[in-house]
């Protein structure tokens, strides 16, 4: 089931400041997961060594209002996947059409064949501090993480996002 709109406004928040603001078509809401899909959002390429994210670029987006991580599909403009990039979260919060989504700084990128999985961040996330400040929701990421990481490396995220 579809919301009202067609369009929405994806905000990613981290440390209580918006990072980035763009307008994504909204593909699926059902009350637990939404599916968004947008074109790479910032500007110019951004290389990850692993992967590069890049103008024509298009990210389909799984949120969840029940789960600590959004996935993103990532492929070319073409239609070649290049992976997914999973960032892990506080729980989607979809307020009009605004979807709000905070970072907790743990990533975990897996290759379009499954070959890598590889996790990220986890020096920022340790410098953030929120094991101090929120330690309930600092352990509710390590667990996403691992459990994403598990799933990927065992039967893979495909089954995770199909609608």
């Amino acid at each position: 089931m579809s919301g009202a709109s067609a369009e929405v406004v994806v905000r990613l928040v981290k440390a209580g400041t918006t990072k980035i603001r763009y307008p994504a078509g909204l593909i699926h809401d059902d009350g637990t997961r939404l599916v968004v899909r947008a074109p790479w959002a910032a500007p110019g390429v951004r290389d990850f060594g692993f992967v590069r994210f890049e103008p024509g670029d298009v990210f389909t987006e799984h949120y969840w209002r029940d789960r600590w991580y959004a996935v993103k599909e990532v492929r070319t403009g073409a239609g070649a996947l290049k992976g997914w990039y999973c960032d892990i979260t506080r729980p989607a919060v979809r307020t009009g059409d605004e979807v709000v989504v905070e970072d907790l700084d743990l990533d975990l990128w897996v290759s379009a064949d499954g070959g890598e999985v590889l996790r990220l961040d986890e020096d920022e996330f340790a410098a953030s501090g929120l094991a101090e400040r929120d330690p309930d929701a600092a352990a509710a990421a390590v667990r996403a993480l691992d459990g994403l990481e598990l799933l990927a490396r065992g039967e893979g995220l495909t089954g995770l996002l199909a609608t």
